[in-house]
């Protein structure tokens, strides 16, 4: 990849009374560009990720990034929108940008703010990222959709409760260290296991502590060319970046396989000329425990219907053979959608320059990610690598 990452920006995710989606996008586009030490003038390229799909009553975003900064007017402005997979949307874009020679430094902003809509409205407007013609009416919006594919796994492999609650649990101990994430406590896994009044079944097999919570926030980055990067106060690399598509409807696939995961994974490790076991950690879209528990599957780490054993043993915790979300994920950070993937990137690039604080992965040195839109349609999985 010809493309680095020199410098990013994070608001703590949750929600932010009193932000809007345009204070939260000028906040972190004015701090991720003093960070890298660019000025405004010297960005070619702007991508916004924004869902939105009804929690915002301005739809039309893109220009919200202008106004961080006078010098930026007149730049390129582009929303981009691909379901939960928009920030990482905005990220792959920016570098097809780059790589093309169309820009030598890229601004990108990741933003959403969801708790501002009813409760009702906001499962309405998160079914809008599956196949409405079949999926919309799925009872309990898209906890429902999940809850239906972990009853499915169950079926085919035998009850999977006390993995996912192992995923929970670790997830939300890793949060503690974040202070971007939502929720920093450590609930531990007596909690997730149990269905109590705090706990309670939300959809299928699923509790509470196996859904990923409603979120407000905004992560940037900003973006060079390798030549440029090597002259900035610190450099990530993109050793590899992988996007693949996969069909709308759940009912022209296997759901229980997350093809299009696999197919990233396969993509980029072998563009990285990597393997899989050579990644000092991995972030990957927890939306739901059952997701991570396939992910597992799908990126090689188990054999299909083996999720389990790498929660079990040990392999994914922060201290074993590779961690998998040392953030918390999307399970203890919250999930702005549109804000998710560019926050993967940011808090990767933190791992790898040793800046990560509490939730530090020690001699972090290559990091991967998957960030998925829908139920595994849209899939994207980068590579990073510190440079300097």
């Amino acid at each position: 990849m010809s493309a680095c990452i020199v410098g990013w920006a994070h608001t703590p995710f949750g929600r932010r009374d009193g932000d809007t989606v345009e204070s939260l996008v000028v906040r972190v586009a004015t701090d991720a560009l003093a960070d890298a030490g660019v000025a405004p003038a010297d960005v070619d390229d702007i991508l916004l990720g924004h869902f939105n799909a009804g929690f915002s009553a301005q739809d039309f975003t893109a220009s919200l990034v202008l106004q961080a900064a006078p010098d930026l007017r007149f730049k390129r402005a582009t929303r981009v929108e691909n379901a939960c997979a928009t920030g990482s949307a905005a990220v792959h874009q920016a570098l097809q940008a780059i790589a093309a020679k169309t820009a030598r430094i890229a601004l990108v902003v990741g933003v959403e703010q969801m708790t501002t809509t009813p409760v009702p409205e906001i499962g309405t407007n998160l079914l809008k990222a599956s196949y409405v013609r079949e999926e919309a009416d799925i009872d309990g919006g898209f906890a429902g959709i999940f809850g239906r594919i972990a009853g499915l796994y169950f079926q085919k492999y035998g009850d999977q409760s006390d993995a996912l609650a192992m995923i929970a649990a670790k997830n939300h101990k890793n949060g503690v260290g974040n202070p971007y994430a939502q929720i920093r406590k450590d609930l531990g896994y007596e909690f997730c296991r149990r269905e109590s009044d705090k706990n309670p079944i939300v959809a299928g097999p699923l509790k509470r502590t196996d859904c990923s919570p409603v979120s407000d926030g905004a992560a940037a980055l900003v973006l060079a060319d390798e030549d440029t990067a090597r002259s900035m106060s610190k450099a990530v690399m993109f050793r590899a970046a992988a996007h693949v598509q996969d069909f709308l409807p759940m009912a022209k696939r296997d759901i229980l396989q997350f093809e299009g995961c696999a197919q990233a994974w396969h993509r980029a490790l072998a563009e990285a000329g990597v393997a899989l076991t050579d990644l000092s950690l991995i972030e990957t879209h927890d939306c739901f425990t059952i997701a991570e528990l396939i992910e597992y599957e799908a990126m090689g780490l188990t054999p299909p219907g083996h999720g389990a054993s790498a929660i079990k043993d040990g392999l994914t915790t922060m201290n074993g053979r590779l961690p998998v979300n040392p953030s918390g994920g999307l399970k203890a950070k919250g999930h702005p959608i549109g804000a998710t993937g560019v926050s993967m990137h940011a808090l990767a690039a933190m791992q790898l320059t040793g800046t990560a604080g509490d939730f530090q992965v020690p001699n972090a040195r290559l990091a991967g990610l998957f960030n998925m839109g829908g139920t595994a349609v849209a899939n994207y999985v980068s590579i990073l690598e510190r440079v300097k």
